[in-house]
């Protein structure tokens, strides 16, 4: 179970930008994460390059957490809000739900649920 303070201080790497940085120093080795009950992406090193790829294809992104974070043990319910701004002018609003069960004080499974929808930039 992740201490408040641990809790934080993940929430505001991500708001800082510092998203791959946050998935090395925060998930587990064998961490996974998944979208919209799509196959999960299996591997920390796996999460932080494919998240290091997206980052990469931004020229900005500006992330909130939208309150209350609900926690629960283990289990963490954080509402996101991602504003995106690509390379090639093109801007995109992702708003999503990110369950997480933390081992100890890193997260070992991600699942974002979020209306596909809005994964096409304007």
């Amino acid at each position: 179970m992740p201490t408040t303070e641990r809790l934080e201080a993940f929430i505001a790497a991500v708001e800082s930008g510092a998203h791959a940085q946050a998935i090395e120093d925060y998930y587990t080795e064998d961490a996974t994460m998944r979208e919209n009950q799509a196959e999960p992406r299996r591997g920390r090193s796996a999460l932080v390059a494919r998240e290091q790829a997206t980052l990469d294809r931004t020229a900005s992104v500006v992330s909130t957490c939208v309150r209350p974070v609900f926690v629960n043990g283990d289990h963490v319910v954080i509402r996101w809000v991602f504003d995106f701004r690509f390379k090639d002018g093109k801007a995109m609003r992702m708003e999503e739900l990110a369950w997480q069960r933390w081992e100890g004080e890193r997260i070992a499974q991600e699942e974002f649920f979020y209306d596909p929808a809005q994964a096409r930039p304007a």
